[in-house]
């Protein structure tokens, strides 16, 4: 991903997330923190998907559409912030890719989390995330992401 794929991003975004957007700030910041962990999925020069990541302290991914200010140095988990993929660009393997190139950088953490949202907690699933238990602070936190948002952590190792 680069400055000049986030107004594709943010359409991607606006179609996919109509219920929990987050600001053309919060995809600049990530972009800017981590871009190792910041991909797009390009087909005939139209973005369809996107996919952020990067590292953060164990437990504690940020609520929904908050600027993170820095990537903590002690980060010792990474977290899957989002993957959306445009309808017509499923069904191609895009997402498995993506996933399996955040796997490639997020192993030299112990873990890797996301907050799963939309049900979709089956497919990540698929790639070993399974539900982990919250306390107050992240039941809250997952509040912000919908009724249905769960927390998922998987091992790297």
């Amino acid at each position: 991903m680069t400055d000049s794929d986030i107004p594709g991003v943010m359409r991607v975004a606006n179609e996919i997330h109509r219920d929990l957007p987050e600001t053309e700030a919060v995809v600049h910041e990530r972009l800017k923190l981590y871009p190792a962990g910041c991909f797009v999925l390009v087909e005939n020069a139209e973005i369809g998907g996107y996919l952020m990541s990067f590292p953060v302290r164990y437990g504690k991914p940020p609520a929904l559409d908050t600027l993170l200010g820095k990537i903590p140095p002690d980060a010792d988990q990474y977290y899957l912030h989002d993957l959306a993929i445009l309808p017509a660009f499923r069904g191609r393997g895009a997402a498995s890719e993506g996933i399996g190139k955040v796997m490639e950088i997020a192993k030299r953490y112990p873990t890797t989390c996301l907050i799963s949202v939309y049900g979709t907690v089956p497919f990540w699933g698929r790639f070993g995330f399974a539900r982990e238990p919250v306390d107050a602070v992240m039941e809250e936190k997952l509040r912000g992401y919908g009724v249905d948002a769960t927390y998922l952590q998987r091992p790297n190792t």
